[in-house]
C-alpha cells in the first residue's frame, strides 16, 4: 500500500471531515460560559477533533464483524487496516486528545476529556446497539461542549451542552435506519428534539439584541439544513432520506453552535464556523461522514 493510500485509508477510517463539526464545541462551551478561547485554550477545539476521530476508529473496530455484511467497502472489512491497527489509532488519537487538553487547561480540562473519552470509549464498544445508545451519544457531545467551560464555569455552559446534547440525541436515534430504513415516529422525535435545540439559539442571556438576533439568524439556518431533511425523512423514512437527514444532522452542528456562541457575543468565532460549513459539506461528498 502506497502512502496516499495509507493516508486514504485513515481518512475514511476516522471520517476525517466530520471532524469540522466538532470544532465549534468547546468555541459554544466558553461562549457560553463568558470566556471566550484565547492563548493556550485554543488548542481545546483541536482536542475534541482528536477526541472525535479516536471514536470514528473505535466505532469500526467495535462494528467490524457487522461492516462486513452491511458495508465490505470500510476500512477493516476491506482490508486496508487491520483491526488492531484501527484500535491503536483509536487509543493514539485519544491520548493526542487528552494530552491537548491539559495543555490547553490544565487538571480541569483534562479530566474532562477523560471523561469524555471513557463516554466515547463506553458508546462505541457497549450502549450504541442498545436503548440508551442515542442519551450516551448525547453525553459525548455534552461533555465536548464542557470541554470550552472556563474554570469553575461549568454551570455557565451546561444550557450549550444541553442544546448540542439534544440535537444528538435526535440524530443519533434517527442515524440507525441509514441501512434498513427508518420510522415515521423517529423522524418526528428527531424532529422536535431539533426544535428544542434550535431555541437555544434565541432564549436564555444574550449579550445584546444584536448578538440575540445574529444567534437567531444561525438558529435559521440549522433549521432550514436540518429540519428540512428530517421533515423528508418524516415523510418517507427510506434508508436513503434517512441518510441523507443525518448527514444534514452532522452539518447543523455547526450553525448551533454558531447561534449559541453568537448570542453570547462571540460573533467572530461564530462567523468562522459558519464559514468552515461549506468545506465541511463539500468534503463530505468525497468522504462519508457517517
Amino acid at each position: 500500500m502506497t502512502a496516499s493510500e495509507r493516508a486514504k485509508t485513515l481518512i475514511e477510517l476516522v471520517r476525517a471531515p466530520a471532524g469540522l463539526s466538532v470544532l465549534g464545541d468547546s468555541i459554544a462551551g466558553a461562549a457560553a460560559s463568558g470566556t471566550p478561547l484565547q492563548g493556550r485554550r485554543l488548542l481545546l477545539p483541536l482536542a475534541s477533533v482528536a477526541l472525535y476521530w479516536s471514536g470514528m476508529a473505535l466505532n469500526d473496530w467495535a462494528d467490524r464483524e457487522l461492516d462486513a455484511v452491511e458495508r465490505p467497502e470500510r476500512p477493516i472489512p476491506s482490508g486496508r487496516i487491520s483491526p488492531n491497527g484501527a484500535l491503536a489509532v483509536a487509543g493514539g488519537l485519544a491520548g493526542v486528545g487528552i494530552g491537548l487538553s491539559a495543555l490547553a487547561g490544565g487538571r480541569d480540562s483534562a479530566r474532562i476529556a477523560v471523561a469524555l473519552s471513557a463516554a466515547i470509549a463506553s458508546y462505541d464498544t457497549l450502549l450504541k446497539p442498545t436503548a440508551a445508545g442515542p442519551v450516551g451519544m448525547a453525553v459525548c457531545r455534552g461533555l465536548d461542549v464542557l470541554l470550552g467551560a472556563a474554570p469553575g464555569k461549568l454551570r455557565q455552559a451546561l444550557p450549550a451542552a444541553s442544546a448540542v446534547a439534544c440535537h444528538t440525541v435526535g440524530i443519533t436515534a434517527l442515524s440507525r435506519g441509514e441501512v434498513h430504513g427508518g420510522s415515521t415516529a423517529t423522524a418526528q422525535a428527531a424532529l422536535a428534539a431539533s426544535s428544542v435545540a434550535a431555541s437555544a439559539t434565541v432564549l436564555g442571556p444574550a449579550r445584546s439584541p444584536l448578538h440575540r438576533l445574529l444567534g437567531a439568524a444561525a438558529g435559521v439556518g440549522y433549521g432550514r439544513l436540518v429540519g428540512r431533511a428530517q421533515l423528508a425523512a418524516a415523510k418517507a423514512p427510506s434508508a436513503e432520506k434517512v441518510r441523507a437527514a443525518t448527514v444534514a444532522g452532522i452539518h447543523g452542528t455547526v450553525p448551533l453552535q454558531a447561534g449559541i456562541a453568537a448570542r453570547r457575543g462571540a460573533v467572530k468565532a461564530a462567523a468562522l464556523l459558519v464559514g468552515v460549513l461549506p468545506a465541511a459539506r463539500a468534503l463530505a461528498r468525497r468522504v462519508s461522514p457517517t
